[in-house]
């Protein structure tokens, strides 16, 4: 638990945890990564600001990273749900200068609550609709007693336009998950515990969580993401946007990843794996033909071998959707978040 202040004061720490990782097994078993399979993390640490150091390339984490986020002004609009659990509301808030839009659950009861921000996963911006894409575990948290926040990113719904987001690769999803924080935090609303915060990601929002944890240490308490992405960016492309016509711009301005290693090097939450302080839960389904399960055991063994609070579970069989062993999934996320954040 952390007050306002020193959460605020530590997005630019690099505090070290100090728990290993455990690989839960199918079987139910924990199963430690043999030190021999394990990867080191690429490239080099940041490092740390000198008078010297040029700054940072702002399309890159240690950009994001050197940003003086800010997140504010959260806004309830429109009730869109009332039962006896808990009250959803369409909200909106600041993120460093844009308007974002999304939905907040609020329990019903005497708060505060604990908070949850949600990044859900890729759909076409052209398509989305508010506080579309985590809808089961919207319900499921906010009748577990958490606020529940569902950012819905710049360029989706009711949100402000970036031009320039898909040319940064997407970076501002980040931005807007930061901020989503922070007005959580700033909203002096009595219903809402700003020490109590944590992250939940899904797919591509499973790399918006990995981004803010090694951009903003010490920003939360706890996060976990399903069937996320890879935390290499250049692997994305190659699965997902091989033949978009943004991915041509993306080379032709950041060159690609055999033309300008650094530059993609430097977009990769792994290697700066280092900077991480919160404790990560890892879902994901052996069948899962959309983000293969080896992008996951991927980022547990770096995160093991830096020293860092990590689980991979992994679910026999289950594809990207977690449909016949969700249950399962949300029973072990709210133990996870309720040791850490109650």
């Amino acid at each position: 638990m952390r007050s306002p202040s020193r959460a605020c004061a530590a997005l630019g720490l690099a505090l070290v945890a100090a728990v290993g990782c455990t690989d839960t097994g199918d079987d139910g078993s924990a199963e430690r990564p043999s030190p021999s399979n394990v990867p080191s993390a690429t490239g080099t640490p940041r490092p740390s600001p000198s008078p010297s150091t040029a700054p940072p390339d702002p399309v890159s984490l240690p950009g994001l990273a050197a940003r003086e986020h800010t997140g504010t002004d959260l806004r309830l609009g429109d009730v869109r749900v009332r039962d006896d659990a808990y009250t959803q509301y369409a909200v909106t808030y600041r993120a460093n200068g844009l308007t974002i839009s999304g939905i907040m659950n609020i329990p019903t009861g005497d708060g505060p609550f604990p908070a949850l921000v949600l990044a859900h996963g890729y759909i076409d911006p052209d398509e989305y609709t508010t506080g579309r894409g985590l809808a089961r575990e919207q319900d499921r948290l906010a009748r577990a007693g958490y606020v529940v926040l569902h950012t819905d990113y710049r360029n989706h719904a009711g949100s402000d336009d970036d031009p320039d987001n898909d040319l940064n690769l997407r970076l501002g999803y980040t931005e807007d998950v930061i901020g989503a924080v922070l007005a959580l935090r700033s909203s002096g609303r009595d219903e809402i515990d700003g020490d109590r915060i944590g992250l939940l990601g899904r797919s591509m929002g499973g790399g918006v969580v990995y981004n803010t944890l090694v951009a903003a240490p010490g920003l939360v308490d706890a996060a976990v993401v399903f069937a996320p992405v890879s935390a290499r960016p250049e692997e994305n492309v190659e699965q997902f946007q091989r033949d978009d016509p943004a991915t041509a711009e993306v080379e032709a301005e950041h060159g690609t990843p055999e033309r300008n290693p650094a530059f993609w090097r430097e977009m990769s939450a792994l290697t700066y794996v280092d900077q991480v302080t919160e404790p990560l839960l890892i879902h994901h389904g052996t069948a899962d033909g959309t983000c293969p399960v080896r992008w996951s055991r991927e980022v547990a063994e770096v995160f093991d071998r830096a020293g860092k609070d990590v689980e991979l579970r992994t679910y026999e069989g289950e594809g990207h959707t977690f449909y016949g062993q969700w249950p399962d999934s949300m029973e072990s996320t709210l133990k996870f978040f309720g040791d850490r954040l109650n």
